[in-house]
């Protein structure tokens, strides 16, 4: 089983997946949503090569969806990626704590994106690397909240425990977020900007084959504020 309950069993992918040339991405973003799911994003890492299974994708149109950072035409430093052709990489910097990944659609100067929601392990080592940077999150949060606590009660503090046994909560909830992604996959904002077709470290490959019938439809996620396209049914869940 994958970490979400979705049966992944007997699937063998090999090293050598073929990657996902520029042709895939010149769609929009509606179809490449769709596309990417069971695809497989490959980064590399202080630790090694990452591969993750894509299982979870969300469209984002530009100019005319009022969900997406670029509605309206907005043009920034931000948001310059989204125009760039498609197969580039957009990260940005959520809440103040989290990044999130999308590949961009289309052709240059349209400013289309999925966003990368989730990603499950496509393989042992990569799981044992993506465990490996959540703990190691985990524990600089903690460390982090335990400093502000002492700061404000005036005193030294004590150091964070390092956490020895990987949570089962961590081991179920390993990807299954953008946030989350970002961290076991250690995508940050270093990687924004990348065309993903031409890069050597930050790349897409095929994966999977997924039926139509496994790919659910639903609403994106965190964007109240974009009013009627808050309804639009551009999440895409393999199931």
């Amino acid at each position: 089983m994958g970490i979400n309950g979705r049966n992944i069993q007997g699937l063998f992918l090999s090293e050598n997946q073929k990657r996902l040339t520029r042709e895939f991405f010149l769609t929009d973003a509606l179809e490449l949503s769709r596309r990417l799911i069971g695809k497989i994003m490959v980064h590399e890492t202080p630790l090694g090569e990452v591969r993750g299974i894509i299982t979870e994708t969300e469209a984002y149109m530009g100019v005319e969806d009022k969900g997406s950072h670029t509605y309206g035409g907005r043009r920034t430093e931000r948001t310059e990626p989204m125009f760039h052709i498609g197969g580039t990489s957009y990260v940005y910097f959520i809440y103040g704590m989290y990044n999130c990944v999308n590949v961009t659609a289309g052709v240059d100067g349209i400013p289309m994106a999925s966003l990368i929601r989730m990603v499950e392990p496509a393989d042992e080592a990569s799981r044992s690397i993506m465990e490996r940077f959540r703990i190691e999150d985990m524990q600089r949060r903690r460390a982090a909240r335990e400093k502000r606590k002492a700061e404000s009660a005036g005193d030294s503090g004590k150091s964070a425990a390092v956490v020895e046994k990987i949570p089962a909560s961590l081991k179920k909830h390993l990807a299954d977020g953008p946030g989350k992604l970002c961290i076991a996959m250690h995508i940050t904002k270093a990687d924004n900007d990348i065309d993903m077709a031409e890069s050597r470290k930050f790349y897409l490959t095929e994966g999977i084959e997924v039926e139509e019938s496994r790919i659910l439809t639903g609403k994106r996620i965190g964007i109240d504020y974009a009013e009627e396209a808050a309804d639009y049914l551009w999440r895409f869940t393999l199931i």
